[in-house]
């Protein structure tokens, strides 16, 4: 690799709004993904009452 090739992996550390703001971010993230597997669990334990409720 080439120096230049490195310069743009080096990244500054973020100024406090900049991390306030990238924690933020991060949540809405995890968030997210907490809510798709609470979804997807509801409608797994639905189709099993479903289910059970046919036998």
């Amino acid at each position: 690799m080439r120096f230049y090739e490195f310069a743009s992996a080096i990244k500054k550390p973020l100024t406090p709004d900049q991390a306030k703001i990238q924690g933020m971010k991060n949540q809405v993230k995890t968030t997210q993904k907490a809510i798709k597997a609470e979804k997807a669990r509801q409608k797994i334990k639905a189709g099993q009452a479903q289910l059970s409720d046919i036998r």
